[in-house]
């Protein structure tokens, strides 16, 4: 009986996981992880090997203007450092990086690379707990002319 009941609880378990497979604890909590290097203007990676992709936000792309500058500034911020992320409500985007907003000695990366003028706001719902606050920023970094973002 009692093997039985082993097989039933296991058998439910896997179930479980497969048809609801965001449900439980999250292999990527919200917490300081270590980085390992940055990939580009909105994305890097940690030490894990895990990619890690910014909520709200979007850095030119490898050869169009101010992907260097981009790339470079996500470097200053964040590069040996212990950052903080925090989760939205999608744990990974379409290629598996995971979404977070990124925190890093009291300052919100997210929104420090929109207001210096290195990226640009974007919705995707349903991450958008911070979308107000990163579309102010983004019309403050246009008005006052910083970064390269937005092609001054």
């Amino acid at each position: 009986m009692r093997n039985c009941l082993i097989i039933i609880t296991l058998y439910i378990s896997v179930i479980s996981s497969l048809i609801f497979p965001d449900i439980g604890l999250a292999d990527y909590p919200d917490g300081y992880y270590e980085i390992q290097r940055v990939v580009d203007g909105d994305t890097f990676e940690l030490t894990d090997g895990k990619i890690v992709r910014l909520i709200g936000i979007d850095a030119p792309e490898a050869g169009e203007t101010c992907s260097t500058e981009a790339t470079q500034h996500l470097s200053s911020l964040i590069s040996g450092e212990t950052v903080y992320l925090e989760k939205d409500v999608s744990e990974t985007d379409i290629d598996g990086r995971l979404l977070r907003y990124v925190y890093v000695n009291g300052a919100f990366v997210n929104l420090e690379l929109v207001y210096d003028g290195y990226a640009y706001t974007v919705s995707y719902p349903p991450d958008i707990a911070y979308a107000s606050q990163l579309a102010d920023a983004e019309v403050d970094a246009i008005n006052n002319d910083r970064g390269c973002a937005f092609g001054q």
